[in-house]
């Protein structure tokens, strides 16, 4: 069985972005970028399957302009058997990644996909759900373990208050939660490796998808500044404060 992986490169989980002046968009220019943490969690569980057995082939797809090969090279170093880029400079939307990666599944014929919850920049969490939705298939989101027999994936979800386990017939969908797994350490040697190893590109415009933005963004700004906090010498005085504030009545 096939597995592809989709993964997106984002502004490092470390960095702490601010709006540019005008609020028109967040100032990201030469911020570092790397894959999307809950994508690498995919990753990992993709190749953990190929180890076991369960799967023969790992590709990893992204979207993007050149820029995004170090996140596909990132993959291969992980132990992604093949990397395909679908070129595009149009800033992508949930609706319109969506498209473009049913026009990669119709493509490569994968078992299973794999992708993260939801992107650290824009938070949405729609992608994997719209997906499932244009392919047809079965899908299941927040994925916190997995385990794969025949034709079935049984997937353990976070779900309000706790998880739940649910089978789902393959081929299917299914978006990794950070709890899925530690994404191994990549070493020096695989990284070197990955280099040398052939992306394979696509024009997004050869996969006939439409693409277009559906939103527009209206304005970005900096969360307001956090109020001091005081110093309280008794219980009492604290419930006092808090009653004033409306937090307890």
């Amino acid at each position: 069985m096939k597995i592809l992986v989709a993964i997106k490169r984002v502004v490092d989980p470390n960095v702490q972005v601010r709006a540019l002046p005008d609020s028109t968009d967040a100032d990201i220019a030469g911020a570092k970028m790397s894959i999307n943490p809950f994508d690498e969690n995919a990753i990992e569980e993709a190749v953990r399957l190929k180890e076991k057995g369960t799967v023969t082939e790992v590709v990893a797809v992204t979207l993007g302009t050149s820029a995004s090969q170090d996140i596909l090279r990132h993959a291969l170093a992980m132990g992604a058997d093949r990397a395909l880029l679908v070129e595009t400079d149009v800033a992508l939307q949930p609706l319109g990644v969506a498209k473009l990666l049913k026009a990669v599944v119709e493509r490569e014929q994968p078992g299973l996909v794999l992708l993260g919850k939801q992107a650290i920049d824009d938070d949405c969490g729609q992608t994997g759900q719209m997906l499932a939705a244009l392919l047809g298939t079965a899908q299941a989101t927040f994925v916190s373990a997995l385990a794969v027999a025949g034709d079935e994936a049984i997937a353990t979800r976070e779900i309000e208050g706790g998880t739940e386990q649910i089978a789902v017939k393959l081929p299917a969908v299914l978006t990794a939660d950070l709890r899925l797994n530690e994404p191994r350490f990549v070493k020096l040697p695989n990284l070197m490796m990955a280099k040398k190893k052939p992306i394979e590109t696509l024009s997004a415009a050869e996969l006939n998808a439409d693409i277009a933005p559906r939103l527009a963004q209206l304005k970005i700004s900096d969360p307001p500044a956090r109020a001091p906090g005081i110093k309280v010498n008794s219980v009492h005085e604290l419930i006092t404060n808090l009653q004033k504030e409306g937090v307890l009545s």
